[in-house]
């Protein structure tokens, strides 16, 4: 690379990074997560004007010479994005006692599954090219099936802690169904890039994947969670979070030259780091926030590419998406919580919850789109349905807790009693048997 062409791959560097702040901040400003920000600035609005008002646009300011490279350096941000989102999968027994958090996860699953399933039968009814493509019909409908069954744990997470729902009964159960779910989708994505790869032996090969990758992750697991591993990493975080870093590029690297996608690599990386040690926590934390700072560069780069050849947004297919992604998991998710006993507007928590696709999902669907499984204008309609459906969930809880205020009935005012129902004494409130009273300081 010359000196020039380096010198603009650097103000285009400098440039994606502000265009990620200010989509980040703007997201906040109103009350969304940064990633809703990020896509819509560097996927959708600033690729869509290059591509449309200037079609001419990333011939001039981003050449090959220098988006190749910025495309290589997004990617590797996203795979180091990948081993704090590996490390948030957290399933530890405590949690997995309760009963309603494996029927809130099938609950959510399975019709988020048929409708993904249903959804993916139509286009090859359709069997219109720019949408079907010519992946192999079980992968490219398996792979529209999960796509509608993921929830961001990293996004949920975060949207919890800032609402302070983390420890609330609602935010732990769709927490937990949440990992639950992203597990199941994980593995599913296995067998369709195992389908999908010509060449690559299908299904016996995905197989190999998930048993190699669960034995190392559990050898590695071991590893590190040995006094001298702990030790040296309490010791020099700095050192071990770039060691870990290396090593989750390499992992991709491998992956990748195995025919399958970098993310499975960097995945296996992430699970094992052990989730219960304090002294990796600021390791994976720094090499997750790094790949995240570098995410942007990701979006508006595959953004140029995913709008040059997609022709636009194709509404209907995006509408149907959307359509059959919010009533899958929001519906699912009440109705089973209904089931397992919980109050109406927890178990409408819990759907919109689990409805938050975030981050997770763009990096199932670059997975699908690399593999040949999606075309770029599907691409497109599944990243309009991802950035929709994330948006929806401050607004919709938001809204539950105001029409859950107003139904409430009015407090008591000063020296005034309760009228006391039978037994109970004058004065006391009514409360249902096994309920809660949470205190709130002002």
């Amino acid at each position: 690379m010359t000196l020039p062409v380096a010198a603009h791959a650097i103000a285009a560097l400098g440039a994606f990074l502000v265009v990620g702040f200010l989509g980040r901040r703007l997201a906040s400003r109103i009350g969304q997560p940064g990633v809703v920000g990020e896509i819509a600035f560097g996927m959708l609005l600033g690729p869509a004007v290059l591509g449309l008002a200037w079609p001419k646009a990333q011939s001039v300011l981003l050449p090959d010479g220098v988006l190749g490279p910025l495309r290589d350096l997004g990617h590797a941000g996203l795979v180091l994005f990948l081993v704090g989102v590996a490390h948030e999968l957290r399933l530890d027994a405590s949690r997995l006692r309760d009963r309603a958090i494996g029927w809130t996860a099938l609950g959510t699953l399975v019709p988020s599954l048929v409708a993904g399933a249903a959804f993916g039968g139509w286009l090859v009814w359709y069997d219109r090219p720019s949408l079907r493509g010519t992946a192999p019909t079980l992968a490219f409908v398996l792979l529209l099936a999960t796509t509608m069954a993921v929830s961001a744990v990293p996004v949920l997470a975060r949207i919890l802690a800032d609402r302070g729902l983390t420890t609330t009964r609602a935010g732990r159960l769709s927490l937990t169904s949440a990992a639950l779910i992203d597990a199941v989708a994980w593995l599913l994505l296995a067998v369709v890039i195992g389908i999908a790869q010509p060449g690559s032996g299908g299904v016996a090969t995905a197989a190999t994947v998930l048993v190699v990758g669960a034995l190392a992750a559990t050898l590695g697991r071991r590893l590190l969670k040995t006094p001298q591993a702990e030790r040296l990493c309490a010791r020099w975080p700095w050192l071990v979070a770039v060691v870990l870093g290396v090593c989750v590029l390499l992992a991709a690297d491998v992956a990748e030259a195995r025919g399958l996608t970098a993310i499975f690599g960097a995945f296996v990386v992430g699970l094992m780091i052990p989730p219960d040690s304090p002294h990796w926590d600021a390791p994976v934390r720094w090499v997750s926030t790094l790949g995240l700072w570098l995410v942007p560069v990701f979006f508006i780069a595959t953004g140029l590419k995913i709008w040059t050849g997609s022709g636009g947004i194709l509404w209907l297919v995006t509408i149907l998406a959307t359509v059959l992604a919010v009533l899958s998991k929001i519906g699912g998710g009440y109705a089973v919580s209904r089931l397992g006993g919980e109050g109406r507007a927890e178990a409408l928590r819990v759907g919109v919850m689990l409805n938050t696709r975030g981050l997770t999902e763009i990096v199932l669907l670059q997975a699908g789109y690399s593999a040949g499984v999606l075309t770029s204008g599907l691409y497109l309609a599944l990243l309009v349905m991802a950035v929709v459906t994330t948006s929806m969930t401050g607004p919709l809880l938001s809204l539950i807790d105001r029409r859950q205020g107003a139904d409430a009935p009015p407090a008591p005012r000063k020296g005034e009693q309760v009228a006391a129902t039978p037994g109970e004494s004058p004065g006391q409130m009514p409360f249902p048997e096994g309920s809660r009273i949470v205190t709130h300081s002002t």
